[in-house]
């Protein structure tokens, strides 16, 4: 049986724009979340790990650090990261359980 780890480690094989998981980067000290791309979007979102705060992926890669921050009420990389985490939990059990 595939694990969590196992599948976001596969996933990041992938360019970043193929990548279908969020993935974390870093540079100068801060950390990132990239969220995936959804088809209708022309740019991913880079949300600041442990702050409420994102940027576009375009700005990041430009600018790491320096990229445009802009507040969000609910969402920090952690945020991000632990629901898709979860949902990945989740179809794995369900694949398990069929």
């Amino acid at each position: 049986m595939m694990t969590v780890d196992a599948l976001f480690a596969d996933d990041r094989r992938n360019p970043p724009p193929e990548r279908s998981l969020p993935w974390e980067e870093t540079r100068g000290g801060v950390t990132v979340v990239v969220e995936p791309k959804p088809h209708w979007a022309e740019d991913m979102t880079a949300f600041r790990l442990s702050d409420r705060a994102y940027c576009y992926y375009a700005d990041w890669t430009a600018n790491g650090p320096r990229a445009r921050f802009f507040r969000h009420p609910e969402t920090s990389g952690e945020t991000v990261m632990a629901k898709a985490r979860a949902m990945v939990a989740r179809e794995i059990v369900g694949r398990w359980r069929s």
